[in-house]
């Protein structure tokens, strides 16, 4: 049984991840109106990852027998000045979502919750992986910044990237 502290942060968490599902579909949207598609198809790819973590949260919080709270999404920003600008964004948010993964953390282990704990070691592992990987585009495209070549090239490798539901 959950903490009613705990679930509470598991639900604020929650709500995070939906609200960084609607990031990265804003996000999907601007790079289709300037017609990036492989922009558009990598970060429609962390959209649906991030509709996963977010089920794995609504999963997890309903096994413990806590309370799942649907909570307002806010309404992510819908344009930027540029693919280093819209990368950027997303950079910062992986970091908040990585320091508020790590604040749960730090949560179960003050009230002793080994299984909220273990819950989260898939994500604090997964907060690396999505950290880095913003990072790399990120780092191209401060390289690629003023050559529309690179960007293409940029565009059709990104456009390779698929999405694979995380294991159960």
């Amino acid at each position: 049984m959950l903490s009613t502290k705990m679930e509470q942060a598991l639900n604020d968490q929650l709500a995070a991840e939906n609200y960084s599902a609607h990031l990265y579909l804003a996000i999907t949207a601007y790079f289709r109106s300037i017609d990036l598609s492989g922009f558009a198809n990598w970060m429609q790819v962390q959209y649906q990852e991030e509709i996963s973590h977010s089920l794995k949260f609504f999963d997890y919080i309903d096994d413990r027998d806590g309370k799942m709270q649907v909570q307002a999404v806010e309404a992510p920003p819908s344009e930027w000045a540029s693919p280093l600008e819209a990368y950027e964004a997303s950079y910062a948010h992986e970091k908040t979502i990585s320091e508020n993964i790590n604040d749960l953390v730090t949560l179960a282990l003050a009230e002793n919750d080994h299984s909220t704990n273990n819950f989260l070691q898939w994500f604090v592992a997964e907060q690396v992986e999505e950290v880095s990987s913003v990072k790399g585009i990120l780092q191209k495209l401060k390289f690629a910044q003023n050559s529309p070549t690179s960007i293409l090239m940029l565009d059709q490798e990104l456009a390779k990237r698929t999405f694979v539901a995380p294991a159960a």
